[in-house]
């Protein structure tokens, strides 16, 4: 299923996007009707909007297009909203902007997945305060990791700290309990907000890759996995089934409903 501001796509409208590739998105776990932080999204999409495009964009007819799009699926699916101008060129990026609203879906896996094992690279995203279109270096490392016999990649600033995994935000638990966000250049990803509000025991810090094994887990987290225990990062090794854990997931199973 695909739906630009609520018609069916054209290949002419998706030659932007293969083309040109400038915009932003997000994505969103529908549960039976429900999406947990579902006013965050929009909050997202409006913000980076401001940014990536200098454009208001009404989050009620973003809502609106959604709804529509979905509105015979039931049980758990993933969408998608890309937010993107069809008239952009390569060559005049600095145009006046149009941004349109393209709302896809896609099939969704049961929370939470396995624990994954990640290895560590120096990588800063551009504009990591955005979620923008511009994925190569996240997906470039991770098919290095993944063919280095790991399922992912995490990213490390050239000052050493550790800051998001591939397309997740990164979170510790250390040797006391307390969750642990690394305090470095990130997405403020929905899911992260979330749990930084549900879990009082929690706190931002700088953790290097000499801080790893002092913690005692370590976590991914993002709107498709939820809480997702990671076994291991480089060498070292974590407790997966450490109880902090199922604590968080609990906490974020537990946040008021939001329905579409």
């Amino acid at each position: 299923m695909a739906e630009l501001n609520g018609s069916p796509v054209s290949l002419e409208d998706l030659q932007t996007l293969a083309l040109t590739n400038y915009g932003h998105f997000t994505s969103m776990r529908v549960d039976d009707g429900v999406i947990r932080g579902l006013s965050l999204h929009m909050e997202r999409l409006v913000r980076d909007s401001r940014l990536v495009f200098g454009a208001e964009l009404d989050p009620e007819k973003v809502l609106g297009y959604v709804r529509q799009a979905v509105a015979h699926q039931s049980g758990s699916f993933n969408i998608r909203i890309t937010v993107f101008d069809p008239a952009l060129e390569m060559g005049h990026p600095g145009v006046e902007a149009h941004p349109q609203v393209l709302v896809t879906s896609r099939p969704t896996g049961a929370m939470p997945p396995p624990p994954l094992k990640a290895k560590t690279f120096s990588f800063s995203r551009d504009l990591a305060v955005v979620k923008h279109m511009g994925l190569f270096g996240q997906l470039h490392l991770r098919r290095k990791a993944q063919l280095a016999g790991y399922d992912d990649a995490i990213f490390v600033e050239s000052d050493g700290r550790v800051s998001e995994g591939g397309t997740w935000n990164l979170g510790f638990v250390d040797e006391a309990g307390t969750v642990v966000w690394p305090d470095a250049p990130v997405l403020p990803g929905v899911t992260m907000q979330l749990l930084q509000q549900a879990h009082e025991q929690t706190t931002t810090a700088p953790v290097t890759l000499a801080d790893l094994p002092r913690m005692r887990a370590a976590f991914a987290t993002n709107t498709s996995i939820g809480v997702r225990s990671i076994s291991k990062i480089d060498a070292v090794e974590f407790d997966s089934d450490d109880p902090v854990l199922d604590t968080l997931r609990k906490a974020y199973a537990g946040l008021p409903d939001e329905r579409l």
